[in-house]
């Protein structure tokens, strides 16, 4: 795996992945939002896509239905530096049976304890705290 980064301007950055782009800006605008994803941003996204994908993948061989999936990380960074992060919630929420609960929370803790190298990896440093919601 190799990634190519090419600053742009100011706190702007341009990441390359097999031919695809994402714009990295770590500086906010005038209304205080962010210009693009930040790097941790992005390491979150990447726990869960991870991880949902994985989900996704175990639910399948255990044939439990579903149609909706979102998955939401949030932490938030330490005051010192390096500002890592510190508990991180993801939250799952789908649209699976209520008796189907069960695998659910089996293929979460499957994915988070053995099979996302991103949650392997962040969880050196801080706690995954799981949830899962049914919608």
């Amino acid at each position: 795996m190799k990634t190519i980064t090419r600053w742009s301007k100011d706190m702007a950055f341009e990441s390359e992945y097999d031919g695809h782009a994402i714009e990295l800006n770590g500086a906010t605008g005038p209304d205080g939002k962010r210009l693009a994803f930040s790097p941790k941003a992005l390491l979150l996204s990447g726990l869960a896509g991870c991880s949902g994908i994985d989900v996704v993948d175990i639910l399948a061989k255990m044939k439990v239905p579903f149609t909706q999936l979102e998955i939401e990380a949030e932490s938030e960074p330490v005051a010192e530096h390096p500002k890592v992060f510190q508990d991180i919630i993801i939250e799952y929420k789908i649209d699976a049976a209520p008796a189907d609960e069960d695998k659910v929370k089996r293929a979460v803790s499957l994915s988070l304890e053995k099979y996302c190298g991103v949650a392997a990896m962040l969880r050196k440093n801080s706690a995954i705290v799981p949830k899962i919601t049914l919608i």
